[in-house]
């Protein structure tokens, strides 16, 4: 997903990177060969590949820290250095692989928020136009919840918070989306279906009105007066100034659905989630 956001991603992911790279200070002009070398050296080339902007260069050079290193400290960095410099280099499915080597091999690690996050971050940064399968928008969410359930207090966690927003908004499109698409072609249980998930899944999102309004169309050409008139009623209710409950005020009748939409306030006590529920 292309946006603004990505740049306060880089500067939380160059914070925890600079962290790792401490002892990455010494100066190694060896030119990229993959021969051996010790650890120390290997591990400052690949930071100083990094610095230099040349990152799936250095994406390499980690990835050999750990091939010729396996059991050094170094190693372990590695894997997390690899990880984010895939992650520069745009190669998001490498930047994955490499943060859930490391969580698998030390999944108690002090740096283990930051490999979570390096995973979250880039199922995030693939996601597409709601008109293309949304299984990496799923992954997204699902690999951001993880990290705000195992680490709710890090700046990671923070971060994480703000795209679950905006993921699940996303999710909510390709329902609506969908939706249209099975009401344009006349199938409206289908569409009622996808309409009804929004409403269910995403009630936070800002297509819920679109929603209620798409079902009160959908039940008036099903046939169900008094279903289009409660969920109209709803939409009224929780979202009175919407151009989307003026529509439906209009396709159901002025004076009927204002008398139904006065009905739908909850009594003192009940909150507006419980409408119709």
């Amino acid at each position: 997903m292309r946006h603004d956001s990505k740049l306060p991603i880089r500067r939380l992911l160059l914070a925890a990177c600079a962290s790792l790279a401490l002892a990455a200070c010494a100066k190694d002009k060896a030119e990229l060969t993959y021969v051996a070398r010790d650890v120390e050296t290997l591990y400052n080339l690949g930071a100083d590949t990094l610095a230099k902007g040349q990152y799936l260069q250095a994406a390499l050079l980690f990835d050999e820290v750990e091939r010729q290193h396996p059991y050094s400290a170094w190693a372990r960095r590695a894997q997390l250095m690899s990880s984010f410099s895939y992650y520069q280099a745009n190669k998001y499915q490498e930047a994955i692989l490499s943060a859930q080597r490391f969580l698998s091999l030390h999944p108690g690690n002090k740096d283990a928020a930051y490999a979570y996050y390096l995973v979250a971050v880039s199922y995030y940064e693939q996601i597409s136009d709601v008109r293309r399968d949304q299984k990496i928008t799923e992954q997204a969410l699902n690999a951001l919840t993880e990290l705000v359930r195992r680490y709710p207090e890090t700046p990671y966690a923070a971060d994480a918070r703000l795209k679950l927003d905006l993921t699940r908004d996303h999710l909510a499109g390709k329902e609506m989306e969908v939706g249209r698409w099975y009401q344009v072609r006349g199938e409206c249980l289908a569409a009622v279906h996808r309409f009804n998930n929004v409403i269910e899944k995403y009630e936070t999102t800002s297509h819920v009105p679109e929603a209620l309004h798409r079902l009160t169309e959908c039940y008036l050409e099903l046939g169900m007066r008094g279903e289009a008139q409660r969920t109209a009623a709803v939409l009224g209710y929780n979202y009175p100034g919407s151009k989307w409950y003026k529509r439906s005020y209009n396709l159901l009748g002025g004076g009927k659905l204002a008398s139904k939409t006065a009905a739908a306030a909850p009594p003192s006590g009940q909150t507006s989630d419980q409408i119709g529920g």
